[in-house]
């Protein structure tokens, strides 16, 4: 975040949440901003629905989006970072003060010497644990981004059933619980209610009726299942929805809570 003096272009390798958190920052400082990403759609594995107000704004302050695009090849040269792409919508070859690049993380658990341990680690790193976030070995227990799941500092604080997710991205990204793409993967038979911004006074007041909610619920028993947010302050207004799903609330107590 101190780069001097600002990239003129920045090019961001990988359309992940972080990869996008970092492509808003040099955007709202200036720098022009394209993002590659290798599968088909940014932040994959996200519903749809989320990303549809998000591409809608992002669309139109960054250079460019290249998905379905994979990077082949860097140089130096003296304009700048040669790089070239392969894809049926990308330009062959761009050039950018600088690359980011943020294709993934991975656990540290094969840095630990836990197998002296007898603790087993897999290949990516990651440590087995049962309910109880027990280990292999009875009385050694794992947590956070080694034992698998979101990569969140808050999952690995509560190891919860409802973890939120967040983009901090503009607008905002949120969601928590079970998502429309995974009832529809399990065969949950499940409802779904999305309420636009543009319906609601205070996003119009704002200026920014892009967003909506969104709830999943239990088809018979209403039970609140998941929910998802788009727009200014969705990280913070997840939370309302994570209270639901661990009290179990159903849809018609979040119907008569007045918000």
């Amino acid at each position: 975040l101190e780069l001097t003096p600002l990239p003129k272009r920045l090019l961001v390798v990988g359309g992940g949440i972080i990869g996008l958190e970092m492509a808003c920052v040099y955007s709202a400082l200036g720098t022009d901003v394209s993002v590659v990403e290798l599968t088909d759609s940014l932040m994959p594995g996200t519903d749809p629905d989320l990303l549809r107000p998000f591409m809608k704004i992002v669309k139109q302050r960054y250079e460019a989006i290249m998905v379905s695009t994979k990077v082949t090849g860097m140089r130096a040269t003296v304009p700048g970072i040669e790089v070239t792409f392969e894809g049926d919508k990308a330009p062959s070859v761009g050039v950018y003060d600088r690359v980011l690049v943020a294709i993934g993380r991975r656990a540290n658990g094969g840095t630990l010497d836990a197998e002296k341990a007898g603790v087993n680690v897999d290949e990516r790193g990651i440590i087995a644990v049962d309910k109880q976030m027990r280990t292999n070995v009875p009385h050694i227990f794992a947590i956070g981004d080694l034992a698998g799941g979101p990569m969140l500092a808050h999952k690995a604080t509560h190891e919860a059933r409802a973890i939120p997710s967040v983009a901090y991205t503009d607008p905002e990204v949120a969601w928590v619980g079970l998502t429309e793409l995974e009832a529809k993967a399990k065969g949950i038979a499940y409802e779904k209610t999305q309420i636009p911004w543009a319906a609601s006074g205070r996003a119009l007041s704002l200026g920014r009726p892009e967003g909506f909610t969104k709830l999943l619920f239990d088809k018979t028993t209403e039970r609140i299942l998941g929910g998802a947010i788009v727009g200014p302050g969705a990280g913070d207004l997840i939370a309302e929805i994570g209270v639901a799903v661990e009290m179990g609330a159903d849809a018609t107590d979040i119907s008569l809570t007045i918000h």
